[in-house]
């Protein structure tokens, strides 16, 4: 099974590099899957973090979730909700960031989401201009999807 979700990230990555250097027009390409039950509880998480619901963003994550960020990793959603979730809600509320492409792909019980956004505005005196991107795992628990693993960069 985990060789098959290996596969499935790569896959699913490969293909978002090869969308990200597609033609600009087919811009309906760039959002796929985003109305699917699993999607929702990734833009659940993105608006729990941009307005400050740390109970409503803790509740989107697996207990034993890995997120990886900046060279440095979270093995824990407790974890992370006592350590960085705080400075990225503090840090999101001074940004404006738009999404420009998100594809959902949902797989049995696994579910890979890949986004890309571009963040602009001031933190802490720095001015902020850059594209991010984001690669999510989801898992169904009990019937409920929890995200699982978190893959920021920019």
């Amino acid at each position: 099974m985990k060789t098959i979700n290996i596969l499935l990230v790569l896959l699913m990555t490969f293909s978002f590099v090869a969308n990200a250097h597609g033609d600009k027009n087919k811009d309906k390409r760039l959002f796929k899957g985003i109305d699917t039950p699993a999607a929702k509880v990734v833009l659940a998480f993105h608006q729990a973090l941009e307005t400050g619901n740390k109970e409503l963003a803790r509740t989107q994550l697996a207990d034993d979730v890995t997120i990886y960020e900046g060279g440095r990793v979270e093995r824990s959603a407790d974890e992370y909700a006592h350590h960085h979730m705080l400075s990225d809600m503090k840090y999101l509320a001074s940004m404006k960031s738009e999404t420009l492409e998100h594809q959902v792909t949902i797989l049995g019980n696994t579910a890979i989401s890949a986004s890309r956004s571009h963040t602009k505005g001031t933190y802490k005196g720095k001015e902020r201009d850059y594209q991010g991107m984001e690669t999510m795992v989801l898992e169904k628990q009990n019937g409920e999807w929890k995200i699982k693993h978190i893959h920021w960069s920019h």
